[in-house]
């Protein structure tokens, strides 16, 4: 063994070189290293409006909250834009209410520089018309001298996204958005030191079924109740718009929608012309009844009767009755956008049927686009962008999602039953009884048509001495009523009225 002695020496002294080489080198990446952590960032700016003839300043907060687990762990950053008056000695007499819009996937741009916000969007009086690029102006019809306003844009819409590392599915569905749009509520009111002050939530579209289900969420989840909750184009029960083979119900829905959009388009008969609330008053009984009924009998109606109710729907929607007999009494919402203004080559929009477009030809069976959202999407998506970084002074080179279909697949929840989130605000209701709804809707919705609001409410169960708590207002306007000015003024009075009632009570 002695004559191995030099060798094995040798070998030694190679492998201590070795060692020490490698450890003077960088240690190799560590691939299972964790993600940095979310940062919160807020930028805090000072305003002041006119209203009323009295000038009121506000201090605006743009900037992202952490929600994290009941561990610590960060979920996700969620962004809001805030508004807080100036000078209130007590927060308790001042209400707050947290805004959003729908999609799913939308981020809240459109409720708060077109509805809410104390800065809108400049058009003309009818809001079909804007400038490129869009300007701001002071919002006359804020509902700022009422309350303090928080937006706020859910999980992967504006500039909210889930925590490096976490799985963006958990947010993106119905049962999900409200947890963490509810602890985002629940953490804004602990860090400013809000749960004394009345508490109102306000939706639109999509966000009418988050604030729906928040208000019972809320309630069971933390304990908090609010005072009011307010629906700007509700849907509740997707069982009355979800056109499908065996589901008549939307078909009845749509009606009275299709009289509106035939009378903005001078495409009824000279009597109904005369009237808008009349010809309604007329569609929606023939909706409800004769319409109701011979749909319910399907394939056992006779000829005769069919020709009737094809005759009565053609004079209330302004199509022929041949048309009406071939779509088997049953209009399909695309279709009646596409050939309602066809022998002028035009379509008319979705969200605001006021709108209309122009198609490569006119003789297919649905529009290319919708020209309502084409018309309102470029103002809104400039002036958020410009605003948020300019006005308000929050600096952020990520896209911000205005309306996006990253949180798709939406989950809508387990069974084969569609979503109805108004039994959701029915409990609400009952749970407590100080609670108020207000619903606005839009004569030209056909989003979310503003007879489904009257047919939801009256299937929802809700209790005889409770149902005055819902009060339900109609607009000359789309889905976005809020873009016709004198509509908007409508709105703002409505909302002034209602806020006082949901606080009489305290």
């Amino acid at each position: 063994m002695m004559r191995f002695r030099p060798l094995l020496a040798f070998v030694a002294l190679l492998l201590s070189i070795s060692t020490f080489g490698a450890a003077a080198q960088p240690a190799p990446p560590d691939d299972k290293a964790k993600p940095a952590a979310p940062v919160e960032k807020k930028a805090v700016t000072a305003h002041s409006i006119v209203l009323g003839g009295q000038r009121l300043a506000y201090t605006a907060t743009a900037g992202t909250l952490v929600i994290r687990d009941e561990e610590g762990k960060a979920k996700a950053s969620i962004f809001s834009v805030s508004y807080i008056k100036d000078g209130v000695s007590d927060p308790a007499s001042r209400p707050v209410t947290f805004c959003f819009n729908g999609g799913p996937g939308a981020a809240s741009l459109w409720v708060h520089l077109g509805a809410f916000g104390p800065r809108r969007i400049e058009t003309d009086d009818d809001g079909l018309h804007y400038a490129t690029p869009a300007r701001l102006v002071d919002n006359e019809f804020t509902i700022l001298d009422a309350t303090d306003l928080v937006f706020i844009d859910p999980v992967t819409t504006g500039w909210s996204r889930p925590a490096p590392g976490e799985d963006p599915k958990q947010f993106h569905g119905f049962e999900e958005d409200l947890q963490s749009v509810g602890e985002f509520i629940r953490l804004w009111l602990a860090r400013n030191q809000r749960f004394a002050s009345p508490k109102m939530i306000a939706g639109e579209s999509y966000g009418t079924a988050r604030a729906a289900g928040l208000a019972l969420h809320l309630l069971d989840r933390y304990g908090i109740q609010l005072n009011g909750v307010v629906l700007l184009s509700a849907v509740l029960n997707w069982q009355n718009q979800e056109f499908a083979i065996g589901n008549d119900i939307p078909y009845l829905i749509h009606v009275p929608s299709y009289t509106a959009a035939a009378w903005y388009h001078g495409r009824l008969a000279p009597e109904l012309q005369k009237d808008l609330r009349a010809a309604l008053a007329e569609s929606e009984a023939f909706a409800l009844g004769d319409y109701a009924s011979a749909l319910l009998q399907g394939e056992n109606l006779s000829a005769t009767r069919r020709h009737e109710i094809a005759a009565k729907l053609a004079r209330l929607t302004g199509l022929s009755a041949e048309f009406i007999e071939r779509a088997n009494l049953r209009i399909f919402l695309p279709q009646f956008m596409k050939e309602l203004l066809r022998s002028e080559g035009l379509t008319i929009g979705r969200i605001d049927a006021r709108f209309t477009g122009r198609d490569l030809d006119t003789a297919g069976d649905e529009p290319e686009f919708d020209p309502s959202i084409v018309g309102l999407d470029g103002p809104y998506s400039g002036a958020i962008n410009d605003y948020l970084r300019r006005d308000l002074g929050y600096q952020e080179d990520a896209i911000y999602e205005r309306l996006t279909d990253k949180v798709n697949p939406w989950q809508w929840g387990g069974g084969n039953g569609y979503v109805n989130v108004a039994e959701s605000l029915r409990q609400a209701i009952t749970k407590n009884p100080g609670l108020r709804v207000l619903i606005a809707s839009g004569f030209y919705d056909f989003a979310t048509p503003y007879f489904d609001a009257r047919f939801t409410v009256a299937h929802m169960g809700i209790p005889s001495e409770l149902r005055d708590r819902v009060k339900i207002e109609n607009y000359e306007a789309g889905h976005m009523m809020y873009v016709k000015r004198s509509e908007h003024r409508k709105l703002h009075e409505d909302l002034v009225r209602f806020y006082r009632e949901a606080t009489a009570g305290r």
